[in-house]
């Protein structure tokens, strides 16, 4: 009932990557135990997916099928992450995706994480004039490290907060 009277009918921009992510937010019917925790669904998804994204016995945000992997530690980490990607997106100068191995070869030293995505399987880096968003949860769901993506946003202040021209 609490995520319900929090988020229940929130829309949010797609996410760029899980097909967008949930449209809407709305609380699903509770699975699980009370030994094992209780999830339920998180929204409505925008597309079919062989994965549900739910809400965990932590209150995590995550995709589920079969086993669960939280994404962010929380609901809110969920909404940073995909607000935070809309704003990269539209002021970054440049946008570049790697896949595979390549994310595990990323630079990421100089980079400090954005603590607000409450990152656990999918993190945010920032450095002087970027940002690098690193997505894991699908490769870790269905054991496909192909799946591993990362999105660098460059040309951003030392914030990532505004483009350099404005």
């Amino acid at each position: 009932m609490a995520y319900q009277e929090t988020w229940g009918g929130i829309a949010l921009p797609p996410s760029p990557h899980y097909d967008g992510g949930p449209s809407s937010f709305s609380a699903g019917v509770p699975e699980g135990s009370e030994a094992e925790g209780w999830w339920f669904e998180a929204g409505l998804q925008r597309t079919a997916l062989p994965y549900a994204f739910m809400v965990g016995p932590k209150g995590e945000f995550g995709i589920h099928a079969g086993c669960w992997v939280p994404l962010h530690a929380s609901v809110e980490g969920w909404v940073e992450s995909v607000a935070l990607a809309d704003h990269a997106l539209r002021c970054a100068r440049t946008v570049t995706t790697v896949t595979g191995d390549a994310v595990e070869a990323l630079q990421l030293d100089g980079f400090e994480p954005v603590l607000e995505v409450a990152g656990r399987a999918d993190t945010w880096w920032r450095g002087a004039d970027s940002l690098v968003a690193v997505y894991r949860g699908e490769a870790e769901l269905m054991s496909a490290p192909r799946c591993r993506t990362a999105t660098i946003y460059a040309g951003l202040d030392e914030w990532g907060l505004k483009g350099l021209n404005g």
